[in-house]
């Protein structure tokens, strides 16, 4: 699939409220993100290199090299600040005088046609001797889309601020509102489902929230520039032999992290029994339980070093093959034995290794009413959130994540930042929510908890290390929160019904086959639109409580 080039423009403004940024909502009738607030950006266009005998404030060899490709970086310039002007009506430009452009400018005439695609920004600029000056612009972010969606793009993300004396206006073709809103004020909204933001939206806003003004934002742009995004790929080893791995696929953020000189030995495999050392003192065994819920298998992770004693994290199902592994590992020496949660894929093998060498478990016991998971897991002591535990590889933090189960952890080693995600995060697919011991809100809530901490690396009980922690937990609450308000139309569209009534319009995306596991996740949402008094329910059918 072609990765498009693209550019997007966060216009800011100071206010009283603090720094403003301005997001526009995109048409429902979209493709790509209906409904979705977002900055004003799209495709960099052909046309686009014809504005070259217009720019002032820098020139194309300048720009690149500070976004760090080898030329076309004024390209991405000027399809932001054409985009910012047929989206929202803001246009980046000066006068023959040097001066921003007022309201009034007869320039503005000419939005619908450059929206029609009968004019250029190129022809404008001609036309009434305007000059887009790069340099009050600053290269803010660079996003490249991961394999999945129908759509890629390599997008640079710029920031500038709102020229003084123009109003905003929405196109009402691809966009239907816009509104000024702080970062925080758009990241509470989003966490709350009011409004959607994708997350390469949410992680500019989230740059541009440690700022107080535009001056200091653009200014710390200037003088810090972001890494270029990875984009070639990576040499690793699959079946002992070479390959290459592309960027955004399963191995890619771990075999980079094993191998930064690309010598090719780092694996592109999980391989059950195979000891992967992840840090210092960190030791990553599959278990050889692979299913389509487990994929590869659960992972244990060994703490400790040869000669010392180990902790044991999720040891998995009692496979006499895998706990001999971990015995062989670890000599023996296991001081403790901690577990995410008691799913049947994670916890026995803890019983096993207590009877084996004496080790205490520590986690939470199984819930009464949920009898699929593990009771025979009796823990000789219960981590609150917020407790630390002391290990050979450094000291652990307790996060009580709830919602995949109401008994769930997470532990993050605090000097490798890396978080021990249990199920709580899951390499490519989300993870199931199941109630009654599923619940949606407090995943959600549990997700947007993570953010609060400091990590860097999600080591999850199935599949590859994972990076870019604060994308994917975007990605994750995203997917959620696109999800329930689908579920919530379908409610208002088709309600009152029963789930097997809406679940084939909520979930029309999916095959037939799979409504069955799709109706699990149904409900899961209506539980949760239940808690926030957007849904109620008599007996088995369920009801909006939403107007029209």
């Amino acid at each position: 699939m072609e990765i498009r080039p693209a550019a997007t423009l966060a216009i800011t403004r100071d206010s009283d409220e603090g720094l403003q940024v301005l997001l526009m909502q995109r048409t429902w009738d979209a493709t790509f993100m209906p409904g979705f607030y977002v900055f004003p950006g799209g495709a960099v266009d052909e046309a686009d290199q014809r504005c070259a005998p217009y720019l002032t404030g820098g020139d194309d060899a300048s720009v690149s090299h500070d976004m760090g490709v080898d030329s076309g970086g004024s390209h991405y310039m000027v399809a932001a600040i054409r985009e910012s002007f047929e989206e929202a009506g803001v246009l980046l430009a000066l006068d023959d005088q040097g001066q921003t452009l007022p309201a009034d400018h007869p320039v503005f005439r000419e939005r619908d046609g450059m929206v029609a695609g009968d004019q250029t920004l190129a022809a404008v600029c001609h036309q009434y001797q305007l000059a887009l000056p790069l340099d009050r612009m600053a290269y803010l972010a660079h996003w490249i889309t991961p394999p999945g969606p129908p759509r890629r793009f390599d997008t640079r993300f710029f920031a500038a601020a709102m020229p003084e004396g123009q109003t905003p206006a929405h196109d009402r073709l691809e966009t239907i509102d816009h509104v000024w809103l702080t970062p925080q004020q758009a990241m509470d909204e989003h966490r709350q489902g009011t409004r959607l933001f994708a997350s390469p939206t949410l992680r500019t806003l989230r740059i541009i929230a440690g700022f107080d003004s535009t001056d200091a934002l653009l200014r710390h742009a200037r003088s810090q520039p972001p890494e270029p995004a990875p984009n070639k790929p990576w040499p690793a080893t699959r079946q002992g032999k070479p390959v290459s791995v592309e960027p955004g696929t399963g191995p890619f953020d771990e075999v980079r992290k094993l191998d930064p000189e690309g010598r090719g030995h780092a694996l592109a495999e999980i391989v059950p029994g195979e000891a992967v050392p992840l840090a210092d003192g960190v030791i990553r065994l599959t278990c050889p339980n692979p299913s389509a819920m487990t994929g590869p298998g659960t992972n244990s992770y060994l703490l400790g070093h040869p000669g010392g004693n180990w902790t044991v994290i999720d040891p998995g199902p009692a496979d006499q093959g895998h706990m001999e592994r971990i015995l062989e590992v670890t000599g023996g020496r296991i001081e403790q034995v901690l577990t995410t949660h008691t799913h049947p894929d994670h916890s026995p093998g803890a019983s096993w290794l207590r009877e084996r060498t004496g080790a205490p478990l520590r986690g939470m016991p199984a819930p009464e009413h949920d009898q699929i998971q593990d009771h025979d897991f009796r823990p000789d002591s219960v981590p609150v959130d917020g407790d630390r535990i002391e290990t050979a590889a450094g000291t652990l933090k307790t996060l009580f994540t709830p919602g995949h189960a109401s008994n769930h952890l997470c532990f993050l080693l605090e000097g490798e930042q890396m978080l021990f995600a249990g199920d709580h995060i899951m390499q490519g697919s989300t993870v199931v929510i199941n109630p009654p011991d599923g619940d949606m809100k407090d995943y959600l809530d549990s997700l947007n908890r993570l953010l609060e901490e400091d990590i860097r690396w999600f080591a999850p009980a199935h599949g590859f290390l994972i990076g870019k922690v604060e994308s994917v937990v975007d990605w994750l609450v995203t997917h959620r929160l696109t999800r329930e308000k689908k579920i919530a139309q379908t409610l208002a569209d088709h309600g009152p019904g029963t789930l097997k009534d809406l679940v084939k319009h909520a979930y029309d995306d999916v095959p037939p086959a799979i409504h069955g596991l799709a109706t699990r996740s149904l409900l899961a949402h209506l539980i949760k639109l239940e808690k926030d008094r957007r849904a109620v329910r008599d007996d088995e059918v369920w009801a909006s409580t939403e107007a029209g």
